[in-house]
């Protein structure tokens, strides 16, 4: 539960944790030492405090699953994390799907969601509309890596479960009134321009926020869809300035760990071996849209980026990286979308998010396909 590792460097030591634990700290060690964790500083006698570091972190009975609303543009990629999600029943509750413009127009990622649900027999899940354009600038989308459908690769009906009524943003902001404050959390896979509506038209929903979770941006690896940009943050720079000056908890997992972890050959194999149609479809989607990332960077496998949030939030023992200030830039043409993460702490701007930068992929690799399989044999009992 608790990954405490000493950095080299200062000999100081850090707790790589879920902020979402916070409370426990303030609860027993007071909120001074609840301030050091949430700012990666801490002293090893906290650990006896708190307990010992879990050897198999990720699978405790006592916990209560985490309460959360994925927002997505599926995506094969955000596919297969909403497929993890629904496989993990232990860690998550998903209290429904929301959809966004992004990867391809908004009346195809709602189709989409539905048909990842059908996918997984779980016709229950609900699945909202939402924003249909970004904040203030024309939708960029991105057949071109997921083809026409956004879901190229596997043959897959037509859902038959219907939207639920109402507005994705209607839905967001009702849930986090009425859930226990700090107890939902909001995991973005797309653009954020639900999210940013969201905390527009809701000013008093920021501090409910358990933590936002969400798959953009990037330091070291810069950009995707331009030179300095990922596309996430690109499509709605607006929206991104929007969250990201918040308030709410924020952990982002960039390009810089979701290039780490690879779909090569013998993962997708793996995916593939299960037998299963989840397994399968999930290889053939991958098959489809690597074929882009190998071309451009000359790779093994091309990145599956949004699982990236879904095994995060299962095994945070997984990832590693530092509370720092990220700021979105919204003005320049050249940078339009890029994400100023002060990485090495010169700004002196204050520390607004969790930004990831390392991943254990063969770990990550393991739980997705011990997972996906699960899903399937969770399916035939």
């Amino acid at each position: 539960m608790w990954d405490l590792v000493k950095h080299e460097e200062c000999e100081t030591w850090k707790f790589r944790t879920s902020r979402t634990h916070w409370w426990l700290c303030q609860v027993q060690c007071g909120p001074n030492i609840a301030m050091m964790i949430a700012n990666g500083l801490c002293n090893p006698q906290c650990v006896r405090k708190i307990g010992s570091p879990s050897p198999n972190p990720g699978r405790h009975s006592h916990m209560v699953p985490r309460k959360i609303i994925i927002d997505t543009d599926p995506g094969q990629d955000d596919a297969v994390a909403i497929l993890l999600a629904l496989a993990s029943p232990e860690e998550i509750e998903l209290l429904g799907i929301t959809a966004v413009a992004g990867n391809v127009p908004l009346s195809l990622t709602a189709k989409n969601a539905r048909i990842v649900c059908e996918l997984a027999n779980r016709a229950d899940v609900a699945v909202y509309a939402g924003c249909d354009a970004p904040l203030k600038r024309p939708l960029v989308t991105a057949e071109h890596v997921h083809g026409k459908t956004g879901l190229d690769g596997p043959v897959l009906p037509d859902p038959i479960m219907p939207l639920a009524p109402g507005h994705a943003v209607d839905f967001i902001i009702d849930t986090l009134r009425t859930e226990p404050i700090g107890t939902v959390t909001l995991c973005p896979l797309g653009p954020l321009t639900n999210i940013a509506t969201v905390l527009a038209r809701a000013p008093d929903i920021a501090p409910r926020i358990q933590e936002i979770v969400l798959m953009g941006g990037a330091y070291f690896e810069v950009g995707n869809i331009t030179p300095t940009a990922e596309f996430n943050i690109f499509v709605d720079p607006e929206a991104a300035e929007v969250v990201f000056k918040s308030g709410a908890p924020i952990t982002a997992i960039p390009l810089d760990v979701t290039h780490k972890a690879l779909v090569t050959k013998p993962r997708n194999d793996a995916f593939r071996a299960l037998g299963t149609p989840v397994g399968v479809a999930v290889a053939e989607m991958t098959d489809f849209f690597e074929r882009f990332d190998k071309e451009k960077y000359g790779s093994v496998g091309a990145p599956l980026h949004d699982p990236c949030v879904t095994s995060y939030l299962i095994r945070p023992d997984l990832f590693s990286g530092r509370h720092i200030n990220v700021e979105i830039e919204t003005q320049s043409d050249l940078t339009l979308g890029m994400t100023v993460a002060d990485w090495w702490g010169v700004s002196g701007r204050t520390p607004n998010a969790t930004f990831m930068g390392d991943i254990d992929a063969d770990g990550f690799f393991a739980l997705l396909t011990e997972r996906l399989g699960r899903l399937w044999a969770r399916l035939c009992r």
